[in-house]
């Protein structure tokens, strides 16, 4: 480390000592978006910073129930290490936890120099290079919703939602909220300085949303990932669950992870605007709109990463079931809100709250610059309410079906890293075998006692 990069964490050390921080949790994403960390002694930060943290890159093909997944570079190569190297420049005192600072961290491939392959964040800084080429700048919104969860002991699942009373989109306060579970949320995550917007309840009882600034790419997936860690965090430290899950409950609706999309050109204006185009919208967004449109069963695959995530879709569910788009039309997978001029983007419906933020920015991304390197126009957009199989062909309906769209898909998978897509598809293909092999609770009720 150079004498000014040195200089440069101790001015970080003594305005974290000063305000009374003595740990500095290094944080990373792994594969599914969970929070991986370490903490570290304010006192050690210097040859951390160095040196980097010591990782096994099996991390990466970890599933939730602790086992390893045989991703190629992992155990078949002794189960190397990766080093984790943390970026200062995003620290912040966490609000709830007195005396421990937060930061996040790029990930590197000792044997290489490089980034590692499986590294969320490292891609997303791939695919951005790559726009930065062609003179766009992706700016985005993220949209999170996200159920709240009670214990409920003797039940099958160990939890319940936190409150059933229907009726309350869109409210806030105690008729939906009885413990002020969001308004104490909303408080502490202000103090991440994480661009938090706004809180209400959502369609469903237990089930609300957080929205957050716009902003460049790479500061909206950490801003979304480090949301999604915060709330999961602060529930537990109420006895409860905050879960993310795309479909947690028969009885309920989905979870979102709405992304409202645009770009700056070169002159820092937005590049989606042209009071002359079709709809006032700049042949740039249209062919972003017909680039996600073309790569959406692969972006399924990211976006809706679960097997569970494919129970979210159907008609009459706003959440999208068909590749299409439409002005301010919530039926349609890509929505172009009323706003134009600087405020002119998409709104991708796509994701599920289950998506990792890094993967989900990064493959619209991806598709976009596509469409636009393409040039293609888009179909005529839909009109009137959706969920006509007449007027525009079907997402994927299961997670096979979205892993083989996404294996296929070769211009996608070329801008995404061969390396990242291979670990990527075997880690969530062994997903689904293992669902495949599970008697679940439904086939034991539905059969069990008949036959």
């Amino acid at each position: 480390m150079s004498a000014q990069d040195l200089s440069e964490v101790r001015r970080h050390m003594d305005r974290l000592a000063a305000d009374g921080i003595d740990v500095v949790r290094v944080t990373y994403p792994d594969l599914i978006g969970t929070d991986r960390a370490r903490d570290v002694l304010l006192e050690d930060l210097p040859r951390a910073v160095e040196h980097g943290l010591a990782f096994c890159r099996a991390v990466y093909h970890t599933t939730p129930q602790g086992d390893v997944v045989p991703v190629s570079g992992g155990l078949d190569a002794g189960l190397p290490d990766v080093s984790v190297q943390p970026d200062l420049n995003t620290l912040v005192a966490l609000p709830w936890e007195p005396g421990v600072a937060a930061c996040l961290a790029d990930v590197v491939d000792p044997a290489t120099g490089q980034p590692a392959p499986e590294s969320p964040r490292d891609l997303l800084h791939s695919v951005l290079d790559r726009c930065r080429r062609h003179g766009l700048s992706p700016v985005v919104g993220p949209e999170l919703e996200y159920f709240l969860c009670e214990p409920a002991p003797g039940t099958a699942a160990g939890w319940r939602r936190y409150d059933t009373t229907g009726g309350v989109v869109y409210t806030a306060g105690l008729r939906a909220d009885p413990d002020n579970h969001l308004l104490r949320t909303l408080r502490h995550v202000r103090g991440l300085g994480i661009g938090v917007l706004s809180g209400n309840h959502e369609f469903d009882g237990g089930q609300f949303e957080i929205n957050l600034l716009h902003s460049d790419a790479l500061s909206a997936a950490d801003r979304a990932f480090r949301l999604k860690a915060a709330v999961k965090e602060l529930a537990r430290r109420e006895g409860r669950l905050a879960t993310f899950m795309a479909k947690p409950f028969n009885d309920a609706g989905g979870s979102g992870f709405h992304l409202h999309f645009s770009c700056t050109g070169p002159d820092g204006r937005n590049a989606f605007d042209d009071p002359s185009g079709a709809h006032g919208l700049s042949a740039t967004a249209r062919h972003a709109v017909a680039g996600v449109l073309a790569h959406a069963p692969a972006l399924a695959a990211l976006l809706n990463p679960t097997v569970n995530s494919y129970k979210r879709f159907g008609p009459d569910t706003l959440a999208p079931w068909l590749i299409d788009w439409g002005m301010d039309n919530r039926s349609a997978m890509v929505r172009i809100p009323p706003e134009r001029g600087s405020g002119a983007r998409l709104e991708l419906r796509l994701g599920d709250a289950s998506a990792n933020p890094y993967l989900a920015v990064a493959a619209t991304t991806a598709a976009a610059l596509l469409g636009v390197l393409a040039g293609e126009e888009p179909p005529a957009p839909l009109e009137g309410y959706g969920y006509d199989t007449t007027r525009a062909a079907m997402l994927p309906t299961t997670l096979p079906a979205a892993l083989d769209a996404l294996e296929a898909d070769t211009d996608l998978t070329e801008l995404l890293g061969k390396s990242f897509t291979s670990s990527y598809l075997t880690y969530k293909r062994n997903e689904v075998e293992r669902f495949q092999r599970h008697v679940t609770d439904w086939e034991f009720t539905e059969y069990a006692y008949h036959l």
